[in-house]
Formats: C-alpha cells, sequence, structure tokens
C-alpha cells in the first residue's frame, strides 16, 4: 500500500512506539484515515526491528 497521508500530532518525548501508536491512531481516525490505512501503518510499526526503528515509522506519517 502508498499511503501518501500524513496525521497531525504530536509525539511525547520518550514515548516507545507502542504507546506512540495509541495516541497515533486516534488521530489517524479523526483525520479520516480507513481502516485499511491505519493497520498497514500499525503492522509497519509492530513489525519494527525496535522502538527507533518504529517510531521512524510513524515519523513518516506525521506531518510537519
Amino acid at each position: 500500500m502508498n499511503i501518501r497521508k500524513k496525521v497531525r500530532w504530536t509525539l511525547p518525548p520518550g514515548t516507545n512506539r507502542y504507546a506512540a501508536l495509541d495516541l497515533w491512531v486516534p488521530a489517524a481516525e479523526d483525520e479520516g484515515w480507513s481502516e485499511d490505512e491505519i493497520q498497514y501503518v500499525i503492522n509497519e510499526v509492530v513489525e519494527a526491528d525496535n522502538d527507533a526503528a518504529g517510531l521512524d515509522v510513524l515519523a513518516w506519517y506525521t506531518a510537519r
């Protein structure tokens, strides 16, 4: 899936990837993302090698 959308949200410092997902998902839902799009990002974050890689995935889908 090639998602080009970006979510507007703020990642609190010191947050691990799972806690970040708890914040990112509602923000994506508020911006009208489909369940498939959200699930795709969740899968990428969970399958990442470590927290830093998972947070990098979320950074990609975050508007700056």
